[in-house]
């Protein structure tokens, strides 16, 4: 199953994320991603592991010949100190030297809105350049508030839309706002976290969704988000999770519980208070 970007491009409408996966163990867990079949990573020069996460896609590639590269999608993400044109440039070759076991990148992001915002615009300037040689085939952001997309949208220089926000969403933080710019826009939402970091699995409302469907609690949220229309990247270091988490396509949420669950009202940011979203 996949979305199609603004770029015409298809992407697998769910993806799985390697966000504190050590170095010593992303390899692996990508092969048993793709082995239960994810057609998506997503990774970022943050996490430490872009060229593991490059090589597990070769290795299971080499080893699954019936899979070709154009069927797996790998994204990665510029870290904010490497913002500003020149640092851009430079750090998106990096990121493309780290992938260069399979070739290119499906999908590169700034990371966040890191001001000031001449830094932003220069490394957004940097990723258009990089698809235009053929380096990235994709590009979009990261943690984008409506007003930064608004300043990016009408930013004079700008020639490739964003393709996606990838922003942390969940049942307790719904970012209506952003959701709805996007839509608008033509802008796809990639929910990260969309498993809250394992911090409210035990809701009542949540935990009773997930037995009347017969599922667990991480796939009625996978579920959720799927029909919100974002792309939901949940993580998992145990084989059996990765696998149970993409798992979800044989069973849909009830208009009537599709609705209820969560509060649009509420704003539940797991892990702490890291918002970018917030940033001028």
């Amino acid at each position: 199953m996949s979305y199609v970007l603004n770029s015409g491009a298809k992407i697998p409408n769910v993806g799985f994320g390697v966000w504190e996966a050590p170095q010593d163990e992303t390899s692996k867990l990508v092969e048993i991603a793709l082995q239960s079949g994810y057609r998506h990573i997503d990774t970022a020069k943050c996490y430490d592991n872009e060229k593991e996460s490059a090589d597990g896609i070769a290795k299971f590639l080499k080893e699954n010949k019936e899979v070709s590269r154009k069927d797996v999608f790998y994204t990665s993400k510029i870290w904010l100190d490497e913002f500003g044109y020149e640092k851009a440039k430079k750090a998106v070759q990096k990121s493309v030297d780290a992938a260069s076991s399979i070739e290119y990148i499906d999908l590169l992001l700034l990371h966040g809105p890191e001001p000031p915002a001449n830094l932003r615009l220069g490394a957004y300037k940097a990723l258009q350049e990089a698809v235009a040689e053929g380096k990235v085939k994709n590009i979009g952001v990261s943690n984008y508030a409506v007003h930064h997309l608004e300043e990016l949208l009408n930013w004079p220089e700008l020639k490739i839309k964003p393709a996606v926000n990838q922003v942390e969403i969940n049942p307790w933080l719904q970012r209506d706002d952003i959701a709805q710019f996007c839509k608008k826009n033509n802008i796809l939402i990639e929910a990260y976290s969309p498993l809250m970091r394992g911090e409210r699995l035990d809701d009542p409302a949540l935990v009773a969704l997930a037995k009347k469907y017969n599922k667990s609690v991480a796939q009625v949220l996978v579920r959720w988000n799927l029909q919100k229309g974002f792309l939901p990247l949940p993580k998992s270091a145990t084989a059996s999770r990765i696998k149970s988490n993409i798992d979800v396509y044989d069973f849909e949420l009830s208009e009537e519980d599709f609705e209820s669950l969560g509060d649009i009202n509420s704003y539940f940011v797991a892990g702490g208070n890291w918002d970018p979203t917030k940033w001028e």
